[in-house]
């Protein structure tokens, strides 16, 4: 897995793709909307999203952070190579005298590439899920070692242990693991840099670690700059525990057959794929598990919002990873 560099020749095929991936880097980003706060492991209770202690006090406004660096597999396009590709489109379609030309021409404001803009979901930004009580537990938490898995990602890993059916299928398949939940409900991908990077990352070496965190990004971020996080999270991972195996799991799906999200997600999953190795990272797309043959959500598995699992549906999800991170403990 190398960083993205900044690269010189493009061929034009390779430019037109891009440019036609849609508005990669058009949209503003919007802040992630918390379904609610739940505990992150047994006996640490969360505080509600946006409130200090749990007793009303109001967090500092989020302050976007530095950018983090991002595998090639998953890089987005510097500014100087979007002015680079447009350059190249542009004279490309001045010059073109084919009878595709006119057509060119007409839709030149679609293929060319959006102005750059910097991907919040790649930065280590301090989310308000990561101020706190939350981030502190977990702080102490990682200074106490004896870790050998750690699980991470936003409520859908959070809530694992949010209830008694929840935490009984955690009990299932963790009772006999040394493990440590740092997730967080409502959180995104530059929270999580943000966590790791400052004290949730330090102090314990696991074995493995089981990631799925994006979905939270999917309202003010492409699928590109999602995938793009979470490739920064993944080297931040490699970097905090280099000798830890990595399960990066496929975001589930949510919404309904249809749905623009589960679309996106659908998206962002097939480029995350790139970031498996075999060695250090281990890609695995479970969602289909939990779908029926029309792509509906199998009875009492999810909630009705149609993103978060219920016991069965940790049933599901403990089954489907069970023998992998064994294998990963080794």
């Amino acid at each position: 897995m190398k960083l993205h560099h900044v690269s010189r020749g493009f061929p034009l095929s390779l430019v037109v793709a891009l440019a036609c991936a849609g508005a990669v880097f058009a949209q503003a980003p919007t802040p992630a909307t918390a379904p609610g706060a739940g505990p992150g492991q047994a006996g640490q209770p969360a505080a509600p999203v946006g409130r200090g202690q749990g007793r009303g006090a109001a967090f500092p406004p989020v302050v976007i952070g530095p950018p983090a660096p991002v595998p090639s597999e998953v890089a987005l396009p510097t500014a100087a190579e979007v002015t680079e590709m447009n350059n190249a489109l542009t004279k490309f379609i001045g010059s073109d005298k084919s009878t595709t030309a006119p057509l060119l021409k007409r839709f030149e404001h679609v293929v060319l590439l959006p102005p750059f803009r910097v991907n919040t979901a790649a930065t280590y930004t301090q989310t308000v899920q990561r101020m706190g009580p939350r981030h502190e537990g977990f702080v102490e938490r990682a200074k106490q070692g004896n870790i050998d898995l750690l699980l991470h990602g936003d409520s859908i890993t959070d809530w694992w242990v949010q209830n008694d059916e929840n935490t009984a299928m955690f009990e299932k398949y963790f009772a006999n693991i040394r493990t440590a939940n740092f997730a967080v409900a409502g959180d995104t991908t530059q929270g999580v840099l943000w966590g790791l990077h400052n004290g949730e990352g330090q102090g314990f070496q696991p074995k493995a670690v089981m990631l799925m965190i994006g979905t939270n990004n999917s309202g003010g971020s492409t699928a590109p700059e999602i995938a793009a996080g979470i490739g920064a999270v993944i080297l931040e991972l490699r970097q905090d525990f280099p000798d830890a195996k990595i399960l990066l799991l496929a975001i589930f799906p949510r919404g309904l057959p249809g749905d623009a999200v589960r679309d996106k997600i659908a998206q962002v999953n097939k480029l995350i794929a790139r970031l498996d190795d075999q060695r250090h990272v281990f890609f695995l797309d479970i969602g289909s598990r939990f779908l029926d043959e029309k792509g509906f959500f199998l009875a009492d598995a999810f909630r009705p919002d149609n993103l978060h699992p219920q016991a069965k549906g940790y049933d599901i999800w403990g089954q489907a990873v069970q023998a992998k991170l064994a294998e990963l403990l080794k």
